[in-house]
């Protein structure tokens, strides 16, 4: 059997990429993957928003395979792909011919949709999972999603891999490093990873380890990545000029791991959910960090004392306050929390184990 397989890879700078890389070199253990190729007996499409996903789309409507959605919300993927006349198409190819007036006002609308929960109301998802062999989705509420737009195609949930690194990183290391950013041995470090965007609620979280910061100064916070819109970008640079904030941009692997070793916490927020799972949150919990994540169904598999679930909408706000106090004055919890997140994450996420799956689903499919 020759598997092709279809994904950005790196030095891509997307968690699918890296995701992807991961996989491959799994999948290669258990028999012929090849890269992209003319031919191949099944094939393997990630898709996800990021414009590095557009000929892999193109192609898995042409030459349908198993689908992997790193994303279940493909609609900003569309948005800037499709003209106007194409858009309203899809979408009413997606949700009937009476939203068409819907659709519009979306795309006159299109500007303000990185934050605009309408347009992740809508993931517009069909046209690509109805014509997939199978779709694979890494937790249930992608599942739900994707069933929704396509109830005739099977639906597989494979829990989102842990990309572990070749060599962690030494305490002595890791100990140089938060000296290196003159934190002090007692001082708590929470640390924002990853492509920042608005709905990542960066500054809320900025606001509210401010504010904490104020009434403990032993809080500090780690931002590390690179800025998605410009005017987010703007928006929290005063808070990257007060002490005790450190911004840092896209990380290497190795700069990544030495960095989400140092930190005491992971803030991890998704709202607007894509139905995406992270590739962050699974890799802080395997190094035993608590994460604040947001409350949704894209984290259901997650037990409840495994992590720190921070609530959506209108009580987001004090709901992150009091979770991120809890961690700073409570280390103990912190720890047991980041205990509980690593074992589950060795018992559900490990790479052997979900290549296995991939592997086996690869079979079933293989002409």
């Amino acid at each position: 059997m020759t598997v092709g397989f279809y994904s950005p890879l790196p030095p891509a700078r997307t968690g699918a990429a890296d995701y992807a890389s991961a996989l491959l070199a799994e999948l290669r253990r258990h028999g012929q993957v090849e890269i992209a190729p003319r031919r191949s007996d099944v094939a393997l499409y990630h898709l996800g928003n990021n414009p590095l996903h557009a000929e892999i789309y193109r192609r898995a409507l042409e030459r349908p395979g198993i689908v992997v959605l790193h994303d279940a919300v493909l609609h900003h993927f569309l948005l800037g792909r499709l003209g106007e006349s194409e858009y309203i198409e899809e979408f009413a190819y997606n949700y009937g011919e009476a939203r068409r007036a819907l659709a519009a006002e979306l795309w006159r609308e299109r500007a303000g949709a990185a934050a605009d929960a309408r347009y992740f109301a809508f993931p517009m998802l069909r046209r690509a999972l109805e014509r997939a062999l199978a779709v694979v989705a890494h937790n249930p509420e992608a599942a739900s999603m994707a069933r929704d737009h396509a109830p005739d195609t099977r639906v597989v949930e494979i829990p989102h891999l842990l990309q572990a690194p070749a060599a962690p990183p030494c305490e002595a290391a890791v100990a140089r490093y938060r000296r290196s950013l003159g934190l002090s041995p007692d001082a708590v470090l929470f640390g924002i990873f990853g492509h920042l965007r608005e709905s990542k609620r960066l500054l809320p979280a900025l606001d509210v380890l401010a504010e904490l910061r104020r009434e403990n100064p032993r809080v500090a916070t780690l931002a590390a990545g690179g800025f998605v819109s410009p005017a987010l970008e703007r928006a929290a640079e005063p808070y990257f000029r007060e002490p005790g904030v450190f911004r840092r941009p896209y990380l290497p692997e190795s700069g990544f791991w030495l960095a989400a070793s140092a930190v005491d916490a992971c803030i991890n927020l998704r709202d607007p959910s894509a139905g995406e799972t992270s590739g962050i949150a699974i890799r802080l919990m395997g190094l035993g960090k608590p994460v604040l994540m947001t409350d949704s169904p894209a984290c259901a598999r997650f037990p409840e004392d495994a992590c720190v679930r921070v609530a959506r909408g209108a009580a987001a706000r004090e709901s992150l306050r009091q979770n991120v106090r809890l961690i700073a004055s409570a280390p103990e919890a912190a720890a047991a929390i980041g205990q509980r997140a690593a074992a589950h994450v060795r018992g559900h996420h490990m790479l052997e184990q979900v290549g296995a799956r991939y592997w086996e689903l690869l079979r079933e499919y293989a002409t």
